[in-house]
C-alpha cells in the first residue's frame, strides 16, 4: 500500500498548492529568427489558473485514498 499512500500524499500536496497559489507560470520560447549569425527569440510567460474545485477535489480524493489505505 506504499504506492497508494504516495499517490494520496501527492494529491493532498497538489491540492494545497493549487489552493494556495491559484495556478502556475511557465516560459515559452517563440518567434525564433535566424539572420546570418544573428539569432533572435522571444520568451513569453504563460499562466495556467487552477480552479478552486480542482484543488478541493484533489484534497478530498487524497484524503479518501489515505483512509482506504489504512483500512486495508
Amino acid at each position: 500500500m506504499n504506492g497508494l499512500r504516495g499517490v494520496a500524499l501527492a494529491l493532498i500536496i497538489a491540492g494545497v498548492l493549487g489552493l494556495t497559489y491559484g495556478g502556475f507560470t511557465y516560459t515559452k520560447e517563440t518567434h525564433k529568427a535566424d539572420i546570418g549569425s544573428l539569432h533572435l527569440s522571444v520568451d513569453e510567460e504563460q499562466r495556467v489558473n487552477v480552479p478552486i474545485w480542482l484543488g478541493i477535489g484533489a484534497l478530498v480524493f487524497g484524503g479518501i485514498l489515505l483512509l482506504v489505505g489504512r483500512k486495508n
